[in-house]
């Protein structure tokens, strides 16, 4: 619904009965003005939102709740690096784990077969636990943060760039060997006649 403070930061005025100047009146039940989706004559436009959606369609204000992914900016970066790093640790330790059994296995056999349901969530436990002690640590998670911000800052080429350097080497790759194999052919008959090979 639309609430005062966002008419004063547009630059409404107030008139003594509290109601922005210049402002429709806002009916209980929508959430913005019904003129807002109107045209000049007060007839709704084709095309226009349902009442729902008149907020978000006439505002361009993300409904509360509704974070999307470029809105926590480079950080989303840092939290995709430590679930890597946890399933990372996770994956390596399960291997290990699972390696190490297997040699205490052919020294006790009456140890038996690794057994999955312990090792994974115990490889699992630990990999998280890295993660958060790293996360909490103040100055891995800062060097993290920095990293991703300096990377967020890379420009990367567009298709039609990437499609031309890569014709490009293409080209110059099969220039160069095309060139290099009569070079070698070249000089394989000049040696050939100064020394009299066969």
């Amino acid at each position: 619904m639309a609430i005062k403070q966002d008419v004063e930061r547009e630059g409404g005025t107030r008139d003594p009965s509290g109601d922005p100047a210049g402002e429709p009146q806002v009916e209980a039940g929508l959430d913005v003005a019904p003129e807002a989706d109107a045209d000049g004559n007060g007839n709704p436009m084709e095309g226009s939102a349902p009442d729902g959606d008149l907020l978000a369609a006439s505002h361009d204000v993300a409904l509360v709740g509704a974070i999307s992914p470029t809105q926590m900016g480079s950080r989303r970066f840092v939290y995709a690096a430590y679930f890597a790093a946890a399933i990372g640790i996770a994956f390596l330790l399960s291997k290990v784990l699972d390696f190490t059994w297997l040699k205490l296995q052919a020294l006790r056999p009456a140890i038996g077969e690794p057994k999955d349901e312990l090792v994974m969530p115990l490889s699992g436990l630990v990999g998280v636990g890295v993660a958060v002690y790293y996360w909490y640590r103040t100055r891995a998670r800062q060097l993290a943060e920095e990293v991703a911000d300096e990377m967020s800052k890379v420009t990367w080429p567009t298709r039609t760039e990437v499609s031309n350097g890569t014709f490009v080497v293409i080209v110059t790759t099969l220039v160069s060997t095309v060139f290099f194999a009569l070079m070698d052919r070249f000089w394989g008959f000049l040696t050939n006649l100064v020394y009299g090979g066969t």
